[in-house]
């Protein structure tokens, strides 16, 4: 494939910005703005918020940007509720990688190196009060793998430390955790780039984890060739269409220096940790080059950036467990609320008993993070919280239906557990009906009348046909009205020839 046929701005963040507008899904403010307001700014806009001029530098930052299922869903050009069957099929379509020279890289329009790659440059805000520093937290990790050639790719925060250092949260398990221990076992630094400001598609991307070269990953959910380019200070390829990248690497002296405290995705702080220290040696970016920043944690959890694509993880991962544990799932549903991966919905319609903990089961083994399932009949709806808390309190019995398990592996962020804890708990609430016994009426849902009976001369003419519900001799008899069929029913069992069955239609005596 010739560069000369690769669209560079298809897959650019400020592309899909610009295309929200008008939209509803974003908010642009052209005052100018300080650095110490947005983090409150963030916070009070639900939608994308496009800052024109942001500090003195009068730069251009956008947050927000992923932070609803109904953005992510506009990136992969879909709906909201067929945004995982359509991130799935992505998922089973390969498309090539294409390495594209230095000078037709946008991401390398400007190249700065020694002194003038400075971080402090860039408009990295105060995100929380007890923050450590400030952070930059739409940041896209990529490192090649030396046992495999592979690049892997992660969603990863940097805190400022100076001109050119930043702290990397490298604690919780994770490939490039492995990959860096790996290196600093041998006394080697890991050379690794992130990548600031990237199209929703990629980020979604970057927090899956699949056994896989991870740029195929990226080209994959595109849904077209990934156009990369070679790093100008280590050999890491990059998307050639980015808004900015660091350049450097992780030093060798392992878990050091302190990283934190930091407002971390389930809505509660992370203390101060032990990481490694990224180096910085050159930004990379377009000439008009767009700051992004994500939202992570505080009350508005359901409105982050880092929940809604947590969301989209999980649902992939557990869908792939119900596709061999059950033979029919029908929906799965995890909460932006729970940090897009503690509580898990799924739908299914069960063909054999015992398949509602089935999925339970599968969906507390395939994800560490997973810590509450519920389980319901198709009719329900798991995007609703009210149909949601409705099934739970008519449908689920404690003592039959909840299902506890202990001893798993967890997320030490959970800050539920008791310091020092590795293993905690898991819950599933098995919402759906006994298997073959929904046809109860005590179990049907009431709706409003439909009126699609066959039509007969009378009342009496149509109980004649068979027992028939009052609508349907309502739709029988072309009633608009109703009392006039109440009167005629009224004759009939006067005149002894009325009666009802156990499902509450009328017949003939």
């Amino acid at each position: 494939m010739s560069t000369a046929d690769i669209d560079f701005d298809r897959f650019r963040l400020r592309t899909f910005v610009e295309g929200l507008t008008g939209s509803g899904e974003i908010e642009v403010r052209p005052e100018p703005v300080d650095l110490a307001d947005v983090a409150r700014l963030l916070e009070e806009v639900p939608r994308a918020l496009w800052l024109r001029q942001v500090g003195p530098e009068r730069a251009e930052l956008v947050g927000n940007v992923v932070a609803a299922r109904s953005r992510l869903a506009r990136a992969f050009g879909t709906t909201p509720d067929a945004l995982l069957p359509e991130v799935l099929r992505r998922l089973r379509v390969r498309h090539p990688v294409v390495e594209v020279p230095q000078a037709e890289a946008p991401v390398q329009q400007v190249v700065l190196t020694g002194a003038d790659a400075d971080l402090t440059a860039l408009p990295v805000h105060l995100q929380h009060e007890l923050d450590g520093a400030p952070y930059i937290s739409a940041s896209m990790d990529f490192a090649i793998d030396p046992a495999t050639g592979w690049t892997n790719v992660g969603f990863r925060r940097l805190m400022l430390r100076g001109a050119r250092e930043a702290g990397v949260d490298l604690v919780a398990p994770s490939d490039l955790r492995a990959i860096y221990l790996a290196h600093a076992e041998q006394g080697r630094p890991l050379p690794v780039s992130f990548v600031v400001g990237c199209h929703p598609v990629d980020q979604v991307a970057a927090v899956m984890r699949l056994p896989v070269d991870e740029l195929g990953l990226l080209a994959s959910l595109r849904d077209a060739p990934l156009p990369v380019v070679k790093c100008v200070t280590n050999e890491v390829r990059v998307p050639a269409d980015a808004e900015l990248v660091l350049e450097g690497y992780l030093d060798e002296r392992g878990h050091v220096e302190a990283e934190g405290p930091y407002g971390e995705f389930l809505g509660y702080y992370g203390g101060v940790k032990r990481n490694p220290v990224f180096h910085l040696t050159a930004i990379t970016r377009r000439s008009d080059a767009l700051f992004q920043t994500a939202t992570i944690g505080g009350r508005g959890l359901a409105h982050t950036d880092t929940s809604a694509l947590g969301v989209v993880r999980t649902e992939v991962a557990v869908w792939r467990a119900l596709e061999t544990a059950v033979r029919e799932p029908v929906a799965v549903c995890a909460t932006a609320s729970s940090g897009g991966t503690f509580n898990v919905r799924v739908a299914l319609r069960q063909r054999v008993p015992g398949e509602a903990r089935n999925a339970i089961a599968a969906v507390f083994s395939c994800m560490a993070n997973v810590k509450h399932v519920f389980v319901v009949d198709p009719d329900v709806d798991i995007f609703s919280d009210q149909q949601m808390d409705w099934a739970l309190a008519t449908r689920f019995q404690a003592d039959r239906d909840l299902v506890v398990q202990n001893g798993f592996r967890t997320l030490p962020l959970d800050p539920s557990l008791e310091p020092g804890t590795r293993t905690g708990a898991k819950a599933g609430f098995d919402l759906t009906w006994p298997f073959g016994d929904g046809g109860r009426l005590e179990r049907a849902v009431p709706e409003p009348p439909r009126y699609d009976c066959p039509q007969f001369p009378s009342v009496r003419a149509a109980l004649e046909d068979g027992p028939k519900h009052f609508a349907e001799l309502m739709a029988a008899t072309r009633s608009r009205d109703g009392r006039e069929v109440v009167r005629a029913l009224d004759q009939l069992r006067t005149d002894g020839k009325l009666d009802r069955d156990e499902r509450g239609r009328y017949l003939l005596s």
